[in-house]
This record gives C-alpha cells, sequence and structure tokens, in this order.
C-alpha cells in the first residue's frame, strides 16, 4: 500500500501540478511541501484537508485508508461546500479522543463520529433555518 507522502506526489504529478503551485495555494513554503513529501514532515489536519480540496479527493484517499479517491459521505443537499468543509475539518482533528481521561478505542472514535456527524448536521440545519438568508415568495 502506498504512503501519504508519494500520494500527495503522485495526485501532484498526474495533475501537472508544480510544487510551488500547491504550496501558494496551502500558504506554506515549497520546502515545507517537499518535506511532507518526502516524509520527514508530519501532514497536519489542516494541510490535509486543504490538500484533499485542492485535488478534489477525499481526506481519507489523500491518507491512504481507501482507494476510493472521493468522499463517499453522504451530505444534506442544503449543505454549501464551506459546510462540508468545516465537518470535514472537524472529523479529522489530530487531537485524540478521550473520556474521563482515558483514550477512546478506534472502533469507538467511529462509532462517536458517526452520532457527531448526525449532531453536526442537525445543529447546521438548524442554524440555517434560524439565521440563514429567507427565501422570499414571488
Amino acid at each position: 500500500m502506498s504512503s501519504y507522502p508519494n500520494r500527495i506526489r503522485e495526485l501532484r504529478k498526474s495533475q501537472k501540478k508544480s510544487g510551488v503551485q500547491v504550496a501558494d495555494f496551502l500558504g506554506i513554503t515549497p520546502q515545507f511541501l517537499y518535506n511532507i513529501e518526502k516524509g520527514s514532515r508530519t501532514l497536519s489536519a489542516e494541510v490535509a484537508s486543504k490538500l484533499a480540496e485542492y485535488f478534489d479527493v477525499s481526506v481519507d484517499y489523500l491518507l491512504c485508508r481507501t482507494e476510493n479517491d472521493k468522499d463517499d459521505r453522504q451530505y444534506p443537499e442544503w449543505a454549501a461546500s464551506k459546510d462540508i468543509r468545516d465537518f470535514k475539518t472537524m472529523l479529522e482533528e489530530d487531537e485524540p479522543v478521550m473520556f474521563d481521561g482515558v483514550p477512546i478505542a478506534d472502533e469507538d472514535k467511529e462509532k462517536i463520529k458517526r452520532v457527531m456527524e448526525a449532531m453536526f448536521w442537525d445543529a447546521k440545519k438548524k442554524n440555517k433555518d434560524t439565521y440563514g438568508r429567507k427565501k422570499t415568495e414571488d
């Protein structure tokens, strides 16, 4: 299986993008990107999310967790691209999930993420219904 530094380099080359172009989009130096591509720098959740957006792939694909390059989650039809990006950022945080000071097992984290996903979309929908633009009827 490929590692994420190789995946990033492969995506960049397959889309005929220079390291300078990608680094400019990410707001990092080309050297920093090069170090990520060779595996000597750790990829943060923020940079991973931006790279996935840039290459139009899922973060899981970027990190070699799946061979499916698109995000197979189902999003509400009303969700804007910023809403989806916010949701992905929330899920990809690098912080460990703890309960009562004890790290939670990976399978339990997935269950929690599914519950959080439902809560996130419910809260977003309520927020948009309450504070979003009101549609006017002609």
